[in-house]
């Protein structure tokens, strides 16, 4: 992001985990409070990325070795004859997905507790930092409303 940019700056999709990443704006006067803050949704960032970018790399590979299984059970090639990469359908990607699922559900549902966790000490945290901004703010104006 350019030098005088004051706030978070989202990029395009990671080409691994799908997500778009954030690079979080650093205000000069960030308060130790702020940057617990931002360094929380770094790490919740980083988290999913690699959860993510492990979990696509998996499906990915997983899919390919179903699909040429399949082919190679059904005496078929990786590619047609016109060359075109040779598919299942739908009922049988279907059992792909449900497999995936089921042998993956532990995994999904450790990710869901770690994104639970983060997400409410991301919470918790801009709680605090929005009542002292606004405790900041009241005392501004009661000491403008006093002069």
């Amino acid at each position: 992001p350019p030098a005088h940019s004051h706030s978070d700056w989202i990029g395009p999709p990671d080409k691994h985990s799908n997500l778009r990443p954030v690079i979080f704006y650093v205000p000069p006067d960030e308060s130790a409070l702020e940057r617990r803050l931002r360094e929380a949704r770094q790490e919740a960032q980083a988290s999913n990325q690699r959860f993510w970018a492990r979990h696509n790399r998996a499906f990915r590979q997983e899919k390919e070795e179903f699909i040429y299984s399949r082919l190679k059970a059904k005496g078929l090639e990786m590619r047609d004859e016109s060359g075109q990469k040779a598919t299942l359908n739908a009922e049988e990607m279907a059992d792909f997905y449900k497999d995936f699922l089921s042998k993956n559900f532990k995994k999904h549902l450790q990710y869901n507790r770690d994104w639970y966790k983060h997400n409410f000490r991301i919470t918790f945290l801009m709680g605090q930092v929005a009542l002292v901004r606004a405790l900041r703010w009241l005392r501004r104006r009661k000491k403008n409303v006093e002069q």
